[in-house]
């Protein structure tokens, strides 16, 4: 069905893989950054949501 609508779009065929390069580089400079980001920052960062804060130790007043 959608086959006939693409086939009036002049150049469709770079859309694809504009795409898969966007994608690719994303990936890229997130691996990047992965690989040289400060591995006890990271580690920080992973314990925040099993951290307790004050404000979770005090019972709800409702």
């Amino acid at each position: 069905m959608f086959k006939n609508y693409f086939k009036g779009i002049e150049g469709i065929a770079t859309y694809p893989m504009f795409t898969l390069v966007v994608f690719f580089l994303f990936f890229l400079g997130l691996s990047i950054w992965l690989i040289r980001a400060d591995k006890k920052k990271l580690d920080e960062i992973g314990q925040l949501p099993l951290q307790e804060s004050a404000d979770d130790s005090k019972p709800s007043q409702s």
